[in-house]
């Protein structure tokens, strides 16, 4: 019986990060149409696409009355992000990655200022829809602030290789009922498997569902190393997390309460800030060595075996 859900688990995972991906990429053909600078188009477009699996899941698990998965699996997915994700893209690109960016610490801000009040949203296990509201502002004027300092790009021609209207349009509408349907039964299945071996399913959700969400995050940043481009694959991963903490449960609160208990407030959580404040101080200096990417995985492991029971 197990084993039935955990295939569904892999297949439906598989088919939401696949549709993600299809999804994010029409997407990102959209804003070449519409010749939006490509500063815009990379932080709003593969920004928010890398991160759609989270928030269609959930959309999905507060609606489904499962709204415990949601803090697990935001909180677990940006400790992948921070630690597994920046770890792997500094030992990939083996040479120090300079942060040269110049929007890169209004990011940084934002990000530890996003995971301080999370966290403290969080604190007693409930965040409701004020508080999600609350969030979301945040996000806006992040968002404002982003597009003044990036309309000093200038818009650039459509490439050849992009695809005509009428299939990126196709491709959006079949992408987004993939998403759809492998974010519904990812959820059920991780609900079947949780009663199955009885642990709580926002365990699942901090380590499984995370781990397996983070996974356009690791192909867009393993892509861009391959093509020399280290540190935009650092920004992808600010920015994602901005977002994880922001939009995701902002919107989803207003379909119910999110609630996380257990290892989630005692371990991850705390976990969150500690792993937000180490990346912010460590990239002051605008660099991103291979020893301190080791250190990000070293951390990483500790933290999953801590939070599986292993140590």
């Amino acid at each position: 019986m197990i084993l039935n859900w955990i295939l569904v688990f892999v297949g439906s995972l598989a088919v939401l990060l696949v549709a993600a991906q299809y999804f994010t990429n029409a997407a990102e053909g959209a804003g070449q149409r519409l010749k939006l600078p490509s500063f815009v188009t990379g932080i709003f477009i593969v920004g928010i696409g890398t991160s759609l699996p989270e928030l269609v899941t959930a959309l999905v698990s507060v609606s489904s009355g499962h709204a415990e998965i949601v803090a697990g699996n935001l909180v677990g997915s940006n400790i992948s992000n921070l630690f597994l994700i920046v770890g792997t893209t500094a030992l990939l690109n083996r040479r120090t990655i300079e942060l040269g960016k110049r929007y890169l610490m209004i990011d940084l801000h934002y990000l530890l200022g996003a995971a301080l009040v999370f966290y403290l949203f969080f604190q007693e296990g409930v965040l409701t829809w004020r508080e999600g509201a609350f969030l979301l502002v945040i996000f806006v004027v992040y968002s404002l602030y982003l597009l003044k300092a990036g309309s000093e790009d200038e818009p650039e021609d459509v490439p050849e290789t992009v695809p005509s209207w009428g299939k990126i349009l196709l491709i959006l509408g079949g992408s987004g009922v993939g998403i759809y349907l492998g974010a519904d039964y990812t959820v059920l299945s991780i609900t079947k498997i949780a009663e199955i071996l009885e642990i709580p399913s926002s365990i699942i959700a901090l380590t499984i569902l995370s781990l397996g969400t983070t996974l356009p995050e690791l192909a867009v940043n393993y892509f861009s190393v391959k093509k020399g481009k280290a540190s935009l694959a650092i920004g992808n991963v600010m920015g994602s997390c901005i977002f994880n903490l922001l939009v995701i449960p902002g919107v989803a609160s207003w379909a119910g309460n999110l609630t996380a208990s257990g290892q989630v407030l005692s371990l991850a959580l705390p976990m969150l800030v500690v792993a937000s404040a180490f990346f912010y101080l460590l990239a002051q200096d605008k660099r991103i060595s291979a020893w301190e990417g080791a250190l990000f995985l070293i951390l990483y492991f500790i933290f999953m075996f801590k939070t599986a029971g292993l140590i």
